[in-house]
């Protein structure tokens, strides 16, 4: 692993996890918990496999990630953030909100996941109105499907189908999470081809959360 050679606690962290795709990879497993070599690589599209194999070894080696054997009948290694690794992802969050500012455009060969939609969800908007009565939110986006549970003053999400949604939003990766977090308003939303049906008054509710500098209580919503 390469060093900057500095006595700076911020060029000690980027020594461990400034190379490319490092972030990435801890982003991962951040969000599906212990998983298969297979699932990092599927989540993580444009990664060679010689290079995600020596970056998980890099990573274990400084004591971010550990390799364990799945139980029976499953034979294979299972890959998981350390408390090192887990601690982690309040930087993470707080350079998903810096990077929404970035968002702004959709490039043609970008990649999209449905867990990314959940995790952009549940880490940076919160419930405006936490006295309101639960709520069910269903979030589709370039054939991916991710479902919004808004109750108790939370916001969490999870990949998949709800059984009846009180809202419906469906469109393009960038409409969809530029209208959740607070980019575009939904008449901009609606003129990218987005379309919401249902309950649209539950779109006041969904706030932009705010993430002071040095934050580290951000909730963990989205992780198993």
């Amino acid at each position: 692993m390469r060093s900057y050679g500095q006595y700076c606690s911020i060029a000690r962290a980027l020594d461990v996890v400034g190379d490319r795709w490092t972030l990435l990879i801890v982003r991962e497993l951040l969000l599906r918990g212990a998983c298969r070599f297979t699932d990092l690589k599927n989540g993580l599209p444009g990664v060679a496999t010689n290079l995600l194999s020596g970056r998980l070894k890099e990573l274990e080696e400084v004591g971010l990630v550990s390799r364990r054997d799945a139980p029976p009948p499953v034979a294979t290694v299972l890959y998981d953030l350390t408390d090192d690794g887990l601690a982690l992802e309040p930087v993470l969050k707080t350079i998903g909100l810096w990077g929404l500012r970035y968002m702004s455009t959709e490039r043609p060969d970008d990649a999209f996941q449905a867990h990314w939609l959940g995790y952009a969800a549940a880490w940076y908007t919160t419930d405006a109105d936490p006295a309101g009565p639960p709520a069910v939110i269903q979030l589709l986006a370039a054939d991916e499907e991710a479902v919004m549970e808004l109750g108790n003053g939370q916001i969490t999400t999870r990949v998949g189908r709800a059984d009846k949604p009180d809202l419906v939003i469906d469109g393009s990766p960038r409409a969809v999470l530029g209208l959740l977090t607070g980019g575009i308003d939904l008449k901009r939303a609606t003129a990218l081809g987005l379309s919401a049906h249902g309950k649209r008054n539950l779109l006041r509710r969904i706030g932009r959360r705010s993430v002071k500098p040095g934050a580290n209580d951000l909730p963990s919503t989205v992780r198993r």
